[in-house]
C-alpha cells in the first residue's frame, strides 16, 4: 500500500512533482541515460496516474492526428493546414518507439494492458464538411505517415466501418468518412503506473505518496530547496535537488508561479472540466469498434470535438460519447475551488483579462454546456448514434483540464489549446502546461526537455546513443523519410502486439 514519507533524503539530483505520465516518462528516460542519477517523485494522491493520466479522465485516443479534425484547421480561404497533424503524428511514433523499448527491457511486461488496436475514423456530413474532409484526406495522403488512410462517401462502406453510427442516418444529407485501421486506444493510467512501479524498483529512486509539493526556492548554489507537506500527518518536510520538473497537471501553474524564474511571468490558466456519456448497452458496445471523431460545431472551442469512442479500460471494452464541457474553478479533479482565484497574480492579470475578452464565444459555449439537460445531451448523441435511448447511457465525470493563458505582445493575452514546455534560462526548472495532445506526445516532449535542461550531457556520444536506442526516430523527420517510418512501425507493431 502507498505510504507517505516520515522523512526525506536531504538531497537528490532530480525532483519530479506529480506522478503522472510526464513525470513517469521523464524519470525512466533520465535513469536510462544515467543509471546513477538520484530521483524523488512526489504525488499528492495514494496512487500514480489518477488525475489527467487516468483512463476515465482522458480520451485515450493515442492522439496520432489520424482522426482529430481540430489538428487540421480550415483557413478563411478554404485551404486546409495539415502542419500540426504531421508534427503530432511524428511525435506519437516516437512514443510508440519508447514504449516498445520499455517492453523489450521488460520494464512493461504486457503491452496489451495499455495499448490496443482500435481504428481511428473521422465522420462528417453536409456539403461543406464533406468538401473539407476530401481536401484533408488528399493532403494527408501525400505524407507517408498517412498513406494507409482510407476515404469513402459510400454509405455501405461506412456502415461496415461503424454500423451504430450509420444506422438510421438520413440519406438526404451527404456523408463522408476517413479511416486508419492502425489507430490505437491507450490506457495512459495503466501505462503511467507501470512506469512508476518500475522506477520505484530502481536504485536511487524514491516515490512518495500523500505528499504535496508546496514551494521551491533557489538554494543559492544553483539548485533548489523543495518544500513538501505530508498530507497524512500535516508535517512539512524539505529536500534539495539540482533539477526540478513540475509535471503536476492542473497544479503545475501554482508551483510554476512560486518558482523564482523569469519565465513564469505572464502565465495564467483557465480550467475546463469534462463529462462523458458512458454506454450501458452491451449490444451497442460490442457492435462498435472504432474512435469516430466529428467536427466541432461552429463557435465551439477545439477541445469540444465530439467522438464516439471505443475504449479498453482494465481489460473491458467500453463505449463513451463526449466530451461535454463543464466549469469548475478547480485545477485538479481532486483540487480546491480556490485554485483559479489563487492563480491570479499581478503578472498574469492583464493577459487573463485580454484572453477573456477575446474568448467570449468560449464563455458562451461553457454556459450553454452547463445548462444542458439529459434530453439535450441525448440530442447531441443522436447526431452520432441516431438510434439510441437515454437509458442506454449514464453521465460520468471526466478529468479537469487547465488551458494555458500567456502574455502576448500584440494582443495582451492569448488562450492556448496545446501543450507548452516552460524552461528556466539555466535549465534547472521545467514545467509542462496545457492539455491535448499531451500524453500522446509525452516522450518527444520529455526528450526535448532533456536536450534543453541537460545540454552538456545530452551532447555526449553516450547520451546520444542511448536516446537513439530508446527512440530511434527522435530528431529526424518520419514524414520525410518513408523507409525510417516503415522500419519504426514494423518494429513497434510487433513488440507492442498490434499486428
Amino acid at each position: 500500500m502507498a505510504k507517505s514519507p516520515s522523512s526525506l533524503p536531504p538531497k537528490s539530483d532530480v525532483v519530479l512533482m506529480g506522478a503522472g505520465i510526464m513525470s513517469a516518462t521523464l524519470g525512466i528516460i533520465l535513469k536510462e541515460l544515467d543509471p546513477d542519477i538520484t530521483i524523488q517523485i512526489f504525488e499528492r494522491l495514494d496512487v500514480a496516474g489518477m488525475e489527467s493520466s487516468d483512463a476515465w479522465n482522458n480520451a485515450g485516443t493515442g492522439h496520432a492526428a489520424f482522426c482529430e479534425l481540430n489538428y487540421t484547421p480550415q483557413k478563411a480561404d478554404g485551404t486546409v493546414d495539415v502542419a500540426k497533424a504531421l508534427k503530432i503524428a511524428e511525435s506519437f511514433e516516437v512514443s510508440r518507439e519508447f514504449w516498445a523499448y520499455l517492453v523489450e527491457k521488460k520494464y512493461l511486461t504486457t503491452p496489451t494492458d495499455f495499448i490496443t488496436k482500435v481504428p481511428h475514423m473521422s465522420l462528417v456530413w453536409g456539403d461543406d464538411n464533406v468538401d473539407f474532409l476530401r481536401k484533408r484526406y488528399a493532403l494527408l495522403r501525400q505524407c507517408c505517415l498517412f498513406t494507409d488512410m482510407a476515404y469513402t462517401e459510400n454509405r455501405e462502406e461506412m456502415e461496415a466501418w461503424a454500423p451504430i453510427v450509420m444506422r438510421g442516418r438520413s440519406k438526404k444529407i451527404p456523408v463522408a468518412a476517413t479511416r486508419m485501421d492502425m489507430g490505437t486506444d491507450v490506457n495512459f493510467g495503466t501505462l503511467t503506473r507501470g512506469m512508476i512501479d518500475q522506477l520505484g524498483k530502481m536504485p536511487g529512486v524514491s516515490v512518495h505518496y500523500h505528499s504535496e509539493c508546496l514551494d521551491l526556492d533557489p538554494d543559492g548554489k544553483g539548485g533548489w530547496d523543495v518544500f513538501v507537506k505530508d498530507l497524512t500527518t500535516g508535517k512539512k518536510l524539505q529536500t534539495n535537488a539540482r533539477f526540478c520538473f513540475i509535471g503536476a497537471g492542473g497544479a503545475t501553474l501554482h508551483l510554476l508561479k512560486r518558482a523564482e524564474i523569469n519565465e513564469r511571468k505572464g502565465y495564467g490558466g483557465f480550467p475546463v472540466s469534462g463529462l462523458w456519456l458512458k454506454c450501458l448497452n452491451e449490444e451497442l458496445i460490442q457492435k462498435h469498434h472504432a474512435k469516430v471523431y466529428g467536427k466541432a460545431s461552429v463557435g465551439s472551442p477545439p477541445m469540444s470535438v465530439p467522438h464516439v469512442d471505443t475504449r479498453i479500460i482494465n481489460g473491458k471494452k467500453e463505449l463513451l460519447f463526449g466530451p461535454f464541457a463543464g466549469f469548475s474553478t478547480k485545477f485538479l479533479k481532486n483540487g480546491s475551488l480556490m485554485d483559479l482565484p489563487m492563480s491570479i497574480k499581478l503578472d498574469n492579470l492583464m493577459p487573463m483579462i485580454f484572453a477573456g475578452i477575446k474568448n467570449v464565444p468560449l464563455t458562451k459555449y461553457l454556459i450553454e454546456q452547463l445548462r444542458l439537460t439529459p434530453e439535450d445531451r441525448l440530442a447531441a448523441l443522436r447526431e452520432y448514434v441516431p438510434f439510441t435511448k437515454l437509458e442506454d447511457w449514464e453521465l460520468k465525470e471526466a478529468g479537469q483540464r487547465v488551458q494555458v493563458i500567456k502574455k502576448h505582445e500584440k494582443e495582451g493575452g492569448v488562450l492556448e489549446f496545446g501543450t507548452e514546455l516552460v524552461v528556466s534560462e539555466d535549465g534547472t526548472v521545467a514545467a509542462l502546461l496545457g492539455a491535448s495532445p499531451g500524453a500522446s506526445t509525452a516522450v518527444a516532449m520529455m526528450l526535448e526537455l532533456v536536450q534543453r535542461c541537460f545540454k552538456k550531457q545530452a551532447k555526449t556520444d553516450a547520451w546520444q546513443s542511448k536516446i537513439r536506442a530508446m527512440a530511434p526516430s527522435f530528431g529526424q523527420s518520419l514524414a520525410k523519410n518513408p523507409n525510417l517510418m516503415v522500419d519504426s512501425r514494423t518494429r513497434t507493431n510487433a513488440v507492442l502486439q498490434l499486428d
